[in-house]
């Protein structure tokens, strides 16, 4: 087990090492995007399979055989996801991340009871990263995770760069875990709001999702988006953070599209707009 302590101030490095002595800490001295703490992690580890868990996540105790399953039994397997709860253990939280036409990601199955995680619909395009398992060779063919993305939507990309690489991804329904959501950054907090902005507005530009079929719905679904989010919030955040993601995805090359199966064209864009609404929702839940 690695820990990475990104940038706290409460003496965290320094407990887990005296009490855990079991567990490598890598310690950075300032909080830095997930993604450079994240594959800071990664490059240290040697094992076949990577783990990942947020801060706010609780398994159940067999959890890593689980969710590693599913690597073990299929050589195309890339990537897992796992079934993560709500802290009431009634409902949903995730059990991957699933996207509509326009690349707009969402938590599959999101506030539906646990019994229906087995569902075939949303399409999955790959796992959330607050708990999933990836093939080590999978993860360093593209990458790892895109270090230009603070927060949010890193964990997306890195689905689609693995499904645009010809890595399948697969659900692990009995590696469970109960994730709080929202514990780092509090819930619709200009700092999540500028962020999350910036990871729609990156990619976008760097799928080129502007020059196809899917445009005029894009842009459509950002204008009501960014609207609402100025009548409830009283700002320009999630406005000047999808302009920062655009322009930072302007020196970063073009990404093909993603293979059909990893895209749900069955979501409609009233759907997309319900589905939106129900992440802040389970935010303020």
């Amino acid at each position: 087990m690695i820990l990475v302590d990104n940038g706290s101030t409460d003496e965290t490095g320094e407990a887990a090492a005296r009490d855990f002595p079991e567990v490598e800490v890598i310690t950075l001295p300032e909080n830095r995007p997930f993604a450079v703490a994240t594959n800071a992690g990664a490059r240290a580890g040697s094992g076949d399979v990577i783990v990942l868990l947020n801060n706010d996540v609780d398994c159940r105790p067999d959890f890593l055989e689980r969710i590693v399953a599913p690597l073990q039994a299929d050589p195309a397997v890339g990537s897992v996801a796992a079934l993560l709860i709500r802290p009431d253990e009634q409902r949903i939280d995730s059990v991957g991340l699933t996207a509509d036409p326009t690349l707009a990601c969402f938590p599959r199955l999101q506030g539906h009871p646990v019994a229906e995680a087995t569902a075939p619909e949303p399409v999955l395009a790959g796992p959330a990263g607050a708990g999933a398992a990836y093939r080590r060779t999978a993860w360093e063919q593209v990458g790892g995770l895109d270090e230009t993305m603070f927060a949010y939507m890193e964990d997306f990309d890195l689905a689609l760069r693995l499904r645009i690489a010809g890595w399948k991804a697969a659900l692990a329904i009995d590696a469970v875990a109960v994730h709080v959501g929202s514990a780092t950054h509090g819930h619709r907090s200009a700092w999540q709001r500028r962020h999350g902005g910036f990871g729609r507005g990156y990619l976008l530009r760097r799928y080129g999702v502007l020059r196809g079929r899917a445009a005029p719905r894009a842009l459509a679904t950002e204008a009501v988006v960014v609207a609402g989010d100025l009548v409830i919030s009283r700002d320009l955040a999630a406005l000047r953070g999808r302009v920062a993601g655009w322009r930072a995805g302007t020196r970063r090359p073009r990404l093909t599209q993603p293979p059909p199966d990893a895209v749900d064209d069955a979501i409609s864009l009233r759907r997309s707009l319900d589905l939106r609404r129900g992440v802040y929702e389970r935010r303020a839940a």
